[in-house]
């Protein structure tokens, strides 16, 4: 297992803890203002790398920026309509959808990584399954699998052209410029009332906050920069299903939720995936 796998594997533990955290701070604040309030800290703490970003880093940036926008939205979107564990399952499925997407792009279809796609989905869906489908709901959350796609596989595909830092806090920017203009129109049309009380209600959380834009954010996206230049989009999908994995430990560890065997037996299953993805096919033996 090389180092890039490892640092992945370090990210996608800490989104894991984000969890636990995002579920306290929504007792006060939406899911849209956390996002906000997350990315303008992350933009602040990365402020002086955009200086010396080239225009090409800030092209590549706002297009990840953009995809990755567009999957918070989404997902966030979904979320009115969905219970959390669909909204996982759904989400998941962009594991599936990088190695045939990825087609289009000039990628290789490797069996191995499909099946270790197709054996992730399956845990996550193990873990995670349930009814109360929405028409909305399910194509919010089918949108943001997909943005998250196309993120995972155009950030192995640019992120050895740039600078790490640079890359990461372009587009840490256009998030935090964007989000915060969503929570600014959303609370003009409000009558203003959100805005006014966000101050008050965002003070029992700003640890929480803090830790959410500083290490959850501009950390991991600056690794996740680093790490994706030496992983091939289809692994780093396989190891990014660890998230809710992660999150359902850390949930029982720091919320005491329950972790049935069902959800056991399922984040087995995506440990033994990522297992797989890091196997070698076997080389084709010489013809005699």
């Amino acid at each position: 297992m090389n180092f890039s796998v490892l640092l992945l594997l370090l990210v996608t533990l800490v989104w894991g803890t984000t969890f636990p955290l995002l579920k306290s701070a929504s007792s006060s604040l939406s899911g849209v203002e956390i996002s906000a309030i997350r990315f303008v800290i992350a933009a602040v703490c990365m402020l002086p790398f955009v200086f010396k970003a080239r225009r090409e880093t800030w092209r590549d940036g706002a297009l990840l920026g953009a995809l990755a926008l567009t999957s918070y939205v989404a997902q966030a979107y979904g979320l009115e309509h969905i219970s959390s564990n669909r909204s996982a399952f759904l989400t998941s499925l962009n594991v599936l959808m990088v190695p045939f997407i990825g087609l289009l792009f000039g990628g290789r279809l490797s069996l191995l990584m499909v099946g270790a796609a197709t054996v992730a989905c399956s845990g996550i869906g193990l873990m995670s399954w349930e009814g109360g489908g929405n028409l909305l709901g399910d194509s919010a959350t089918l949108l943001c699998a997909l943005a998250y796609a196309l993120y995972t596989i155009m950030l192995s595909q640019r992120a050895g052209r740039h600078d790490a830092r640079q890359l990461a806090a372009t587009q840490i920017i256009l998030m935090a410029l964007f989000a915060s203009l969503w929570v600014l129109g959303s609370g003009i049309s409000g009558g203003g009332a959100a805005l006014a009380s966000l101050p008050d209600r965002l003070m029992p959380h700003i640890g929480t906050l803090i830790y959410l834009g500083l290490v959850a954010t501009a950390g991991m996206l600056m690794l996740q920069a680093y790490a994706q230049r030496n992983v091939s989009a289809d692994k780093a999908a396989v190891i990014y299903a660890l998230e809710p994995v992660f999150a359902a430990l850390f949930g029982w560890l720091l919320l005491s939720e329950s972790l049935t065997v069902q959800a056991g037996i399922g984040g087995a299953m995506v440990v033994v995936a990522v297992i797989i993805s890091e196997l070698k096919p076997a080389e084709p033996k010489p013809a005699s």
